[in-house]
């Protein structure tokens, strides 16, 4: 059957954006990986999928699975493309949503210049809930990676990342290092991997290695998790500019109990239909 899709892409962090509310499909994972493959296929980073509400107080459901095929819980970029797709082929009325993830609800609220404001909910900081192994939570975690001890932050913006400082962001190891701790044992469903370069307390530095997919342009719940990180080592304010390769983001946190507000551009590429 052919399928319509949207192009869209966060800051590089790219995307396909399927409605599956007036269409319906089951993509399975090799068609995925197919997909996804920059020379074969379409090209993405994330397949987003727009479904309709599974409960009666929220707009939509929002699914995830990266270029590897595998779901995932949540990607922040792809939430401000999944905010303005809903918008701009008039899925919704509202400005501002509520939409179902695998791991609760999230706020999306698209303003008059086009940007959109992400309600990420509250961030876990929990071991047993990030997953990660440790006897209890700690601003810093030693992990032993090939013998050596690396330090890290650990934390969960709806997904799993670690986070670690650079003193250079484009000397950081995110190609030897990123992998290896993606799949190390103490992330029990692997994890995303964050380098920052702390310029000062209100700007970073950012490159993330995702989870299934290798190093991306941008990642917005690694950005959210990048000034959590900070703020826990006493580092930075709770409001922080996060420059990726692909931009830049605006992460407000005001400490534990508190939901982190991302701010950033959604931009559309193309449209077209493919043949699942």
């Amino acid at each position: 059957m052919l399928i319509k899709f949207t192009k869209m892409h966060g800051l590089g962090n790219d995307f396909m954006v399927v409605d599956m509310i007036s269409q319906h499909a089951h993509l399975r994972p090799e068609q995925v990986r197919k997909l996804a493959d920059r020379h074969f296929g379409i090209g993405f980073d994330q397949l987003l999928l727009v479904e309709p509400p599974g409960r009666p107080d929220v707009d939509f459901r929002y699914r995830i699975f990266n270029a590897d095929g595998g779901e995932v819980e949540q990607c922040g970029n792809g939430a401000r493309c999944f905010a303005r797709y809903v918008i701009d082929n008039k899925l919704t009325p509202k400005t501002t949503m509520r939409v179902e993830t695998n791991t609760g609800i999230i706020e999306l609220t698209v303003t008059p210049e086009g940007r959109v404001l992400v309600d990420m909910g509250t961030p876990r900081l929990q071991p047993a809930d990030i997953p990660f192994v440790a006897a209890q939570m700690a601003a810093e975690y030693p992990v032993e990676v090939n013998g050596e001890p690396v330090i890290i932050s650990a934390v969960s913006i709806g997904n799993p990342h670690c986070v670690l400082l650079a003193d250079d962001i484009k000397t950081a190891p995110v190609e030897t290092l990123g992998p290896l701790l993606e799949s190390h044992e103490r992330f029990p469903e692997r994890v995303n991997v964050g380098f920052m370069e702390i310029i000062h307390r209100r700007f970073v530095h950012l490159r993330v290695f995702e989870r299934g997919v290798g190093e991306t342009m941008a990642c917005g719940t690694g950005a959210c998790a990048a000034v959590v990180a900070g703020q826990l080592r006493g580092l930075l304010d709770s409001k922080v500019e996060v420059k990726l390769p692909g931009g830049n983001l605006q992460i407000e946190w005001l400490g534990e109990g508190h939901s982190v507000m991302m701010e950033g551009p959604a931009t559309k590429v193309f449209e077209g239909q493919v043949r699942v």
